[in-house]
């Protein structure tokens, strides 16, 4: 039977699973830091809820790793046509290694920024103390861990067994780690924009292997 198919024939198969890497690994980073930061945020406007557009940022560029992993995609799917160009193995690792490339830099740089989205905007107490809260009508109450929760707080002081992991107020009582926080988040994204790079460059590699 005859066929116009020009190139490899299996060489097709590892170009859009590069396609399909790029997307889904960017996705998954993409996914989880939306949801650990996410939590955070929640977790904060229970008691600052005037801060949660403020602590939204590690939410929003999350979501732009997607975006890395769906611009490769196209990329490559664009650049398989075995019919219109002869499409050789050389090809297909190409588009292959681009697509883990710009894939897995996504995937870390989603875990990174969900952690630090997460401890950025948390407003949560750990471990056995004992917290003094002084409620804002000057009616003071002590709680053993946890029970803390869900009190707007105007000081704190602990009695005993202080450690200052343990307590995690971050950015809901200090405001100066909103700068660096961003810092951080900024330098992790760009993780996900170093895999988007390299993408690119390997993928206008296809097509190169052979003198047409």
């Amino acid at each position: 039977m005859s066929s116009t198919f020009s190139g490899d024939e299996t060489a097709p198969f590892f170009g859009f699973l590069g396609a399909a890497a790029a997307l889904v690994f960017s996705c998954m980073g993409a996914a989880y830091g939306t949801a650990k930061s996410g939590v955070g945020v929640a977790s904060m406007g229970v008691m600052r809820p005037e801060l949660v557009m403020k602590s939204i940022v590690p939410v929003v560029m999350a979501g732009v790793l997607g975006i890395y992993g769906l611009i490769i995609a196209v990329i490559i799917s664009t650049g398989i046509n075995p019919k219109a160009k002869s499409y050789y193995l050389f090809d297909g690792y190409a588009h292959l290694s681009s697509g883990l490339a710009c894939g897995l830099a996504g995937l870390s740089a989603g875990m990174a920024i969900g952690i630090v989205g997460d401890a950025g905007v948390r407003f949560d107490f750990f471990g056995i103390a004992t917290i003094r809260i002084e409620h804002l009508d000057g009616v003071i109450e002590d709680f053993e861990g946890n029970d803390a929760g869900g009190i707007r707080l105007c000081s704190i002081t602990v009695d005993r067994g202080y450690d200052p992991a343990f307590i995690h107020l971050a950015n809901a009582q200090q405001p100066k780690l909103f700068v660096g926080m961003i810092l951080i988040l900024i330098f992790a994204e760009a993780l996900a924009l170093y895999g988007l790079i390299v993408g690119i460059i390997l993928s206008s590699r296809a097509g190169q292997s052979r003198a047409e």
